[in-house]
This record gives C-alpha cells, structure tokens and sequence, in this order.
C-alpha cells in the first residue's frame, strides 16, 4: 500500500476510534499474520505506526 493510502487510513480510524486506534490497527495486523497473510499484516503494522505518529502529534 502507498503511503498516502496508509496516511488516510491512519487518519481515518484514528478519527473514528480516538486513542483505541492504534490497538485496533494491532488487532487487525495479528488476524491477517494469524491467516497468514503477512503482506496484509505489514500494511496494517504501517497503519499502527502512522497512528501512533498522529497521537503523538496531537498530544502537543
């Protein structure tokens, strides 16, 4: 996935889940890498990531 498409998912769960975001984004990661799927898996590890950036931006 493309960074700007990480960036608006990050944004967008973060939006609609506040400071549980990131952990929902954990979640998802461990159900994909569970399956299997690890390229799913890194994408959602990237939206974890990108969350935590945007909490740690918003808490100045």
């Amino acid at each position: 996935m493309q960074i700007e498409k990480i960036a608006q998912h990050a944004r967008a769960l973060y939006d609609a889940h506040g400071d549980k975001a990131e952990a929902e984004a954990a979640q998802k990661a461990k159900q994909h890498e569970e399956a299997g799927e690890s390229e799913a898996a890194e994408t959602w590890r990237a939206v974890q990531k990108a969350i935590r950036q945007l909490r740690g931006a918003n808490e100045s």
